[in-house]
This record gives C-alpha cells, sequence and structure tokens, in this order.
C-alpha cells in the first residue's frame, strides 16, 4: 500500500501564496506520475496540476500555480499564488504507482484552501 499525507492548507486573503505538501510513503512502489485535484463545494473534483516527466496545468490557475516534485523525498508541492476566491476548495494528492505487478491509483485525505478578506 501507498500512503499521501497532505499538507500545509488553511486561511488565507486574496492575493496571498500558499504552499501544499503531498508526502508519499509505503514500500516497494514505483510513482508514475502525482497530481493535484480540488473540489469545492457543491462541484465535481477536477484537476489542478499533474507531474510525471513533464507538468500540466488547468487554465484556471496557469501562470499562478507551480507543481513540483523531489523524488528523493517521494514529496510533491503545489505552490499557489496570487490566490483568489474561487480557488478555495479541498485540494487532494493523487499518485499512479506501480505496485504489486500492477498499476494503482491513490489519493490522499485531502487539505482545505480557503481564500477569503
Amino acid at each position: 500500500q501507498v500512503q499521501l499525507v497532505e499538507s500545509g492548507g488553511g486561511l488565507v486573503q486574496p492575493g496571498g501564496s500558499l504552499r501544499l505538501s503531498c508526502a508519499a510513503s509505503g514500500s516497494e512502489f514505483s510513482i508514475k506520475s502525482m497530481g493535484w485535484y480540488r473540489q469545492a463545494p457543491g462541484k465535481q473534483r477536477e484537476l489542478v496540476a499533474v507531474i510525471s516527466s513533464s507538468t500540466s496545468y488547468a487554465d484556471s490557475v496557469q501562470g499562478r500555480f507551480t507543481i513540483s516534485r523531489d523524488n528523493a523525498k517521494s514529496t510533491m508541492y503545489l505552490q499557489m499564488n496570487s490566490l483568489k476566491p474561487e480557488d478555495t476548495a479541498v485540494y487532494y494528492c493523487s499518485a499512479i504507482v506501480a505496485i504489486f505487478g500492477g498499476i494503482r491509483n491513490y489519493w490522499g485525505q485531502g487539505t482545505q484552501v480557503t481564500v477569503s478578506s
């Protein structure tokens, strides 16, 4: 099994910044790709950014958010700048992992990000 633990969420004013972290732990696994998703109240979960050999972003966060990864620490980050109220959501970490001879998708428990004055 693989465990993903997010941290770094909180309350921030519009225009502010936050950095989310997602730490992966377990045994005998290889991460193929990781990503951040978010879900606002009453809305479907949506992709924010993904990272594998390259990065990709949702149009709504392009230029404001930066996804990165520290392979040595099995940790992924999301630097969020110029935050807007519409960025308010629960942010989830996801990992596509090679484990047990196959490919599995794991999710973290989520971390709340609230952008409000």
